[in-house]
């Protein structure tokens, strides 16, 4: 596994892999990886010949500075993890690399960036496509996979690759979880001990609401779920809605013709934490 942090060194590189014929995969990350980013670089290692993973903090989307300085940054801890996956080449920029002058660049997404996070984070989505476009246009990879935890990340993803027309296939994988439910994120090395075993409850909550979907409203669903999470004193729900996967509509009835998923935000102290499940 070989470490690069300058862009010339990894685009020589892997133009010798390409000239093979091989097949690059791509995991992007901001680093303080976990099993769940882990999953994605197995995922990667079964669809493609040369797997790149990236590890860098990206300062554009974040709308908090308070949450940027505080994201963790665990380099050599990283390094170790991926040392037992296919990964074969970490890409650990510095910021100055990516951005030697501002990214003025802004992206257009319409409703998918104006409900839920991008309702709760100005900023943040067009941070991330400004990220995710460079990042794809240095390593051309054939697939880049991303995990469903940010499912509406997911969706914008797949619509900036749409409107950049970039020859990068999309691929989805599924939420790894700690044997509590808890969704596994870099943000839960923050909780302490008391603080993780009652997010427990996040994803316990939505299990429940899929199952008694088909006997209450959307919107008796909706408000039995925000009031079930608030009632613990540890948590507070940022934001609960049931949308449609493709286009971020809220869902108005269960027997509307569209794959549903319930999105959901809660702080747990001053943790942020997502999650969805598909219904």
């Amino acid at each position: 596994m070989i470490l690069i942090r300058e862009i010339r060194d990894l685009q020589g590189l892997l133009q010798a892999q390409q000239a093979e014929g091989k097949t690059i995969g791509f995991v992007p990350t901001m680093g303080a990886l976990h099993s769940g980013h882990l999953s994605l670089v197995e995922q990667a290692g079964k669809q493609t010949d040369f797997v790149v993973v990236s590890i860098f903090v990206n300062p554009t989307q974040f709308n908090d500075p308070k949450d940027l300085d505080q994201y963790p940054r665990t380099l050599e801890a990283d390094l170790k993890l991926l040392e037992s996956t296919p990964c074969q080449l970490v890409f650990s920029p510095k910021v100055e690399t990516m951005y030697p002058e501002p990214d003025k660049r802004q992206f257009q997404f319409g409703e998918l960036e104006q409900v839920m996070e991008g309702q709760f984070r100005p900023g943040h989505f067009n941070g991330v496509a400004q990220i995710v476009s460079k990042l794809f246009e240095i390593v051309k990879p054939d697939k880049a996979f991303f995990g469903q935890k940010d499912f509406q990340q997911l969706v914008i993803v797949k619509a900036m690759v749409k409107q950049l027309n970039l020859p990068v296939e999309i691929i989805a994988c599924p939420i790894v979880r700690e044997a509590s439910g808890l969704a596994m994120s870099s943000r839960n090395e923050r909780l302490s001990k008391e603080q993780r075993e009652n997010a427990a409850l996040i994803y316990k909550t939505l299990c429940q609401a899929r199952n008694n979907a088909p006997d209450l409203s959307v919107e008796e669903v909706k408000r039995q779920v925000v009031e079930e999470i608030n009632a613990n004193a540890f948590l507070e729900t940022e934001y609960f809605e049931i949308v449609n996967d493709t286009d971020l509509k809220p869902v108005l009835r269960w027997d509307d013709p569209v794959n549903k998923v319930a999105c959901i935000a809660v702080f747990c102290g001053e943790v942020r934490l997502i999650d969805n499940l598909v219904f």
